[in-house]
């Protein structure tokens, strides 16, 4: 799967707080209330607005003072493939995927993920983090001049009711723990939207381009755009996506 920039740097809009995002539980059985936040990243049926976030179809994506959005896109179908934030010098990739209705993908993703690293000649730990389980990987690289060189990567998983969505954190937020914080904020509150389809596991859900109505709104995706069914390599390297024709 051959990814590259299409021109979609987007500049997020002002938000007080650029480490912290707002969640949309769902309301209490009976009262009304919001019930107790929960840690996300969350469905489309447990929030109740969109708020802060870009609407990418199956992503909801919360935006922040200065983070760039790049899309991703493969070059042989144009099929948007998952979506970049750059924030000063991190990065974060996120893809959201079908997984089955009775347990989840991610345990299995981990293992093939480290497997892959290994045989690169990269090491990786599977460590806890703030999403459950990780994995910490330093995966060879070729410097500036050709140099052999290591780049860290952090890949974090979560699975939800019929999906599973993966980020990989890049740059200093892939070493740095205050580096990372925004960016795991950024992660924690998306939201997926799982659309009704009966899709196989790992099946990529359908990403839209961001669409802006008068208001200033995203428009939703399609609803009868066409699945895609690109490779799962978890070692893809998302942040490059300028377009070459």
């Amino acid at each position: 799967m051959g990814l590259f920039r299409r021109n979609a740097s987007k500049t997020a809009p002002e938000a007080s707080e650029p480490a912290t995002l707002p969640s949309d539980p769902p309301a209490a059985e009976g009262t009304g209330e919001p019930a107790k936040p929960e840690r996300g990243p969350f469905d489309a049926s447990q929030v109740t607005a969109k708020g802060p976030r870009v609407d990418l179809g199956a992503i909801w994506l919360p935006v922040l003072p200065g983070l760039e959005l790049r899309m991703e896109i493969d070059k042989k179908t144009q099929k948007v493939t998952g979506v970049s934030a750059q924030l000063g010098g991190s990065g974060l990739q996120v893809q959201a995927f079908a997984a089955p209705k009775t347990e989840g993908i991610w345990d299995e993703v981990r293992a093939e993920i480290a497997t892959s690293v290994t045989k690169q000649g990269g090491t990786v730990d599977d460590v806890p983090g703030p999403f459950g389980r990780e994995l910490l990987a330093r995966i060879p690289a070729k410097g500036p001049e050709g140099q052999s060189a290591v780049r860290p990567a952090r890949f974090v998983g979560v699975d939800g009711p019929r999906w599973f969505l993966r980020g990989v954190l890049t740059g200093r937020a892939a070493v740095d723990e205050e580096a990372a914080k925004p960016l795991e904020s950024v992660f924690a509150n998306v939201v997926v939207v799982r659309d009704g389809n009966p899709r196989p596991p790992r099946d990529l859900l359908t990403l839209t381009l961001p669409q802006k109505n008068r208001a200033g709104d995203a428009q939703p995706g399609p609803e009868d755009a066409t699945p895609q069914t690109p490779s799962f390599d978890p070692l893809k390297r998302g942040p490059e996506i300028t377009e070459i024709r």
